[in-house]
């Protein structure tokens, strides 16, 4: 038992490995997606299969740390839009990982834009098709 947390080492240990599992499958299908709106899009360009991950851990750890202060910055232009604000978010999030990754480059806002919309799509499809959506609250218990 782990003191203070009220839970047993192997549970502990299996829902680690579970949560494990997830995101490296999570960013597997990030690959996956990045790669074929490259293909899709002529606007933007990923040079191979290891450019790719790191274009996918970089709009993981972006939208994960970035991409909240960006939001709650502009609450006001996004009242005033209805939202749609979020969008220009999202492209600026494309934008700044084009930045970051050598051999990802997009030729501009409004092709970081599609690519966002396109990356969104094809995303929602393949975790469809490999079954990694985040509404399953199995969380690796072991129900009997």
């Amino acid at each position: 038992m782990v003191y203070g947390l009220g839970i047993d080492h192997f549970t502990f240990k299996l829902n680690f490995h579970f949560l494990t599992q997830r995101f490296f499958l999570s960013i597997l299908v990030d690959t996956a997606a990045v790669i074929t709106c490259c293909y899709l899009l002529p606007g933007a360009d990923v040079t191979g299969f290891g450019s790719a991950i790191l274009v996918a851990l970089a709009l993981a750890l972006l939208n994960q740390f970035v991409k909240p202060f960006l939001v709650i910055l502009t609450i006001p232009a996004t009242l005033l839009t209805l939202g749609l604000f979020l969008l220009v978010i999202n492209a600026l999030i494309i934008l700044l990982a084009d930045w970051m990754v050598l051999g990802f480059s997009v030729d501009g806002f409004w092709w970081a834009l599609g690519f966002s919309f396109v990356l969104t799509f094809v995303k929602s499809v393949f975790n469809a098709l490999v079954g990694n959506n985040k509404d399953n609250n199995n969380s690796g218990r072991i129900d009997a």
